[in-house]
């Protein structure tokens, strides 16, 4: 049976000042996966996801996430994907449990006492409940926007850096909580990230990108292979090396 796609992007390109970010990219993401985007710095990786999200215009091509564009259904698709990195934050002056209140009505959330809690739980961080957004340190930052990411249930969840601002500890147990949402709850996820490890250990594909192109795009068993390497740190060193 063919796999239901969920995200496709064609022939995506942006220009900035005659200088081309992300030149031509056409990708497919499918129900179900988790889609890593990997590349050095300057790759196009943060173009690529802001113009997946619409917070850039492409100069040319086209992005369709549920088969539709943000163009003619922009609500109906962002009720059901959501978005977290660890170099954005949330208001200030609002505690943390206030910021997820707000998000929470914005999504139309039901039960919003009750999906707080639970996400609070989730990324042990009921203690700071009632702390000021502007007192939380990076990790404790990441924890609450990625619960703020988590509260509407989205279909697809666009990460930047997850797990950049996180100690081990609870790095891994992020990565864990991304591996059961993915499995139980059928999440699709499209993240960046540097920690080679940690795409090696999530994903089922991986996209390779350098220059604004997409060089490869495959299982990690398989660009391993493809690329007679030991990791998928080997791989990004001779990529990024091209």
């Amino acid at each position: 049976m063919d796999k239901k796609t969920l995200l496709e992007t064609s022939n995506l390109t942006k220009t900035f000042n005659g200088i081309t970010a992300v030149n031509s990219i056409s990708f497919k993401m499918y129900a179900g996966e988790i889609l890593g985007l990997i590349g050095p710095n300057g790759a196009g990786k943060t173009t690529t996801m802001q113009m997946l999200l619409d917070l850039t215009t492409p100069t040319s091509g086209q992005v369709r996430i549920f088969g539709l564009t943000m163009k003619t259904d922009r609500e109906a698709i962002l009720g059901r994907v959501n978005f977290s990195s660890s170099y954005i934050s949330l208001p200030f002056s609002l505690t943390v449990e206030e910021n997820l209140k707000v998000f929470a009505r914005l999504y139309g959330i039901k039960k919003i006492k009750d999906k707080i809690n639970e996400l609070l739980s989730v990324f042990e961080i009921e203690d700071i409940r009632k702390q000021s957004t502007r007192r939380l340190s990076s990790g404790q930052m990441t924890r609450v926007c990625l619960a703020k990411a988590l509260l509407n249930e989205p279909e697809i969840l666009f990460l930047d850096e997850p797990t950049a601002s996180l100690d081990p500890d609870m790095a891994d147990k992020t990565r864990a909580l991304l591996k059961k949402l993915n499995k139980e709850k059928n999440i699709s996820i499209l993240y960046t990230s540097h920690n080679m490890a940690e795409m090696e250990e999530l994903s089922h594909r991986i996209i390779f990108m350098n220059k604004g192109e997409i060089l490869a795009v495959d299982e990690p068993v398989r660009l391993l292979e493809q690329f007679n390497a030991q990791d998928l740190e080997e791989v990004f060193l001779k990529i990024a090396r091209q």
